[in-house]
């Protein structure tokens, strides 16, 4: 990924928490990781492919104080009605997100942990919900993941 390349995704994190003090921790390829200082979060994000109407990310989170590793969440490209249906694909491998206006998570720390294994294997992912797919390249996603981990290891 040439710089310029990843200035839009640099953009796009500052967007996700502007008034957090946000320290690079590397690119990698399709993927980014960052960590803030207050409140201390490390997390690896991306955009997806294409230009969808409305911004768009998925992140993987690490808040140390609150003692959470590996938080997936998707900020959609579409609001989602209430009991709207989030499909996330990875592979050959389907997971159902809890979903809340353009907000999407796993439903628990387990399922956290299995989307973010899936991640590691796949090659792409894609979050689906009713009139939208937002496509995610998985190049660099495990190096990224790994970065915001070390990031926040020490805190």
């Amino acid at each position: 990924m040439t710089r310029l390349a990843v200035l839009p995704l640099a953009v796009l994190a500052l967007a996700a928490t502007p008034l957090a003090a946000r320290d690079s921790l590397g690119v990698y390829e399709s993927w980014a990781a960052f960590r803030d200082s207050s409140p201390a979060r490390c997390y690896a994000i991306a955009k997806p492919q294409g230009g969808p109407a409305a911004p768009a990310y998925a992140t993987v989170s690490n808040w140390p104080e609150r003692k959470v590793r590996g938080a997936v969440h998707f900020v959609l490209s579409r609001e989602v009605a209430a009991k709207g249906a989030v499909r996330l694909s990875l592979g050959s491998k389907r997971f159902t997100l809890v979903a809340k206006g353009r907000n999407a998570w796993a439903a628990d720390p387990q399922g956290d942990a299995a989307i973010i294994a899936a991640m590691r294997s796949a090659t792409s992912m894609s979050v689906s919900g009713p009139g939208f797919t937002d496509r995610y390249t998985l190049a660099g996603a495990a190096t990224a993941i790994d970065a915001a981990i070390v990031g926040c290891a020490k805190r």
